[in-house]
């Protein structure tokens, strides 16, 4: 049983003892201090659809009562839609009830600022700080605060994205495409409907309830779709949609029930915006180097960040990108909002797709081809990770072609092939990301540094 606490949220296990896994009274006491830092009147709540979703929702929303907020509970509802909704509300903050990615088991808190967006590790810090001090004080009788339902935020968030300036619609339209998506029985499958509708396009969902019982890991991996893909195998569908439960990452497959690669959805999408557009791009060190080819071409710059949505929009901010994200699918477009969000990168894709009249597995192949190798190594007590990354930044110091980046773990560059070794955020586990021209190339340099961390675990 786990409890995270890290820039991207507080998340753990649900049930077993307090201060070890995400329960009941460590509820209270995040959403506590959560509350605290913030020093508002009004925030909002929205979850997607795990089991565990209602009584987590029932706690964070009695806590915000107890300190004195007005509760917007937005119910069932998309992570990008529960920001979106922190501004069109106008509220101080906003809570959204999600593990993401994360098993069924897994449920978290991630933390939004007035903008809707999530929280920078300065303020997460200072929000733990205020945790783990315990110096709460909640409101009196006559200041309790209350819940506000509103169900028009799925609408409003569809809405929104038909009204980017880059969303063609009638191009959309008009080439009358048939879609297959698997929704995870998440909150996909309660606004992906309705995307579909707004632009003409014919629909079937898999897995399409949102009962919490994912059908298959909730991860969108080439190894947990084969049920989608072996649909798009039998014909008939122009393209395949993959979201996770929360609907801000996105995998596509082609027609012919091949991975677009998960990796190629913000390259997709990036080129589309550049043709249009001229500007910067910004994805985060595990990212595939298709992103820096496709930007250079369109005549703007590449830059880097370290992993984590608040890492990669900081720096969009800073270089004024005009598209970012990251290599998991996550698309961030700013014309919409600084956040990961799968209804935008579907009406992008969907209008290049149009635009260039091309099939998905032919538009996939105007693109740089890489291989990149996702490996995952599961930390035990005894990890020392500081020790690790000082281990690898020792083996290539004195490798004139490796260039060495510790912003965030370790990343050693090459001129052909790069590998980034570092600490999940969301997991406790040790990430190992390799890209080179062949996947023999990136996974022999995946493996090279794996072998170390299981020398030192040993």
């Amino acid at each position: 049983m786990t409890l995270i606490k890290s820039i991207s949220g507080i998340r753990g296990t649900i049930g077993g003892r307090t201060g070890d896994t995400l329960n009941p009274l460590d509820i209270v006491k995040f959403t506590t201090a959560y509350a605290t830092f913030i020093k508002g009147r009004k925030i909002v709540v929205g979850r997607d659809g795990r089991i565990s979703g209602p009584m987590v929702r029932d706690v964070v929303c009695g806590t915000l009562v107890g300190m004195g907020y007005e509760v917007v509970d937005i119910g069932l509802a998309t992570t990008p839609t529960t920001e979106l909704a922190v501004r069109w509300h106008k509220a101080d903050g906003g809570i959204i009830i999600t593990a993401s990615h994360n098993p069924t088991q897994w449920n978290a808190l991630k933390l939004l600022n007035s903008d809707g967006e999530f929280l920078t590790a300065a303020d997460g810090a200072e929000v733990l700080r205020i945790a783990e001090a315990e110096d709460f004080e909640y409101a009196p009788v006559e200041k309790l605060g209350h819940v506000i339902m509103d169900d028009t935020m799925n609408d409003r968030h569809v809405q929104s994205v038909l009204d980017l300036q880059l969303a063609d619609v009638e191009a959309i339209r008009n080439r009358h495409f048939r879609v297959c998506a698997d929704t995870i029985n998440s909150v996909g499958g309660i606004i992906l409907p309705k995307l579909f509708k707004a632009l003409g396009v014919e629909y079937e969902i898999l897995n399409g309830g949102c009962s919490g019982h994912f059908a298959h890991n909730p991860e969108p991996l080439e190894k947990n779709l084969g049920g989608i893909m072996d649909r798009m195998k039998k014909g008939g569908c122009d393209l395949g949609i993959v979201v996770d439960p929360d609907v801000d990452r996105l995998a596509f497959i082609c027609e012919d029930g091949k991975m677009f690669g998960e990796e190629y959805t913000l390259v997709s999408v990036a080129d589309y915006v550049l043709s249009h557009d001229k500007g910067n791009t910004v994805s985060n060190l595990s990212s595939t180097r298709a992103l820096r080819d496709i930007t250079e071409k369109h005549g703007g710059a590449y830059h880097a960040a370290a992993v984590g949505e608040v890492n990669v929009t900081t720096k969009m901010k800073e270089v004024g990108a005009v598209i970012g994200g990251e290599g998991n699918g996550g698309v961030i477009y700013p014309a919409s909002h600084y956040g990961r969000d799968a209804l935008v990168g579907i009406v992008l894709f969907l209008s290049s797709l149009a635009q260039k009249g091309l099939k998905a597995s032919e538009l996939r192949k105007t693109f740089p081809d890489y291989q990149i190798a996702k490996n995952r190594i599961d930390l035990t007590p005894d990890t020392n990770v500081d020790a690790i990354l000082v281990k690898v930044k020792e083996m290539f110091s004195n490798d004139p072609e490796a260039q060495v980046n510790d912003i965030d773990g370790v990343k050693i560059d090459f001129p052909d092939k790069w590998v980034h070794l570092r600490k999940s955020n969301t997991e406790p586990i040790i990430r190992v990301y390799s890209e080179a021209q062949t996947m023999e190339e990136a996974d022999a340099i995946g493996k090279r540094l794996m072998q170390v961390v299981y020398d030192m675990q040993s």
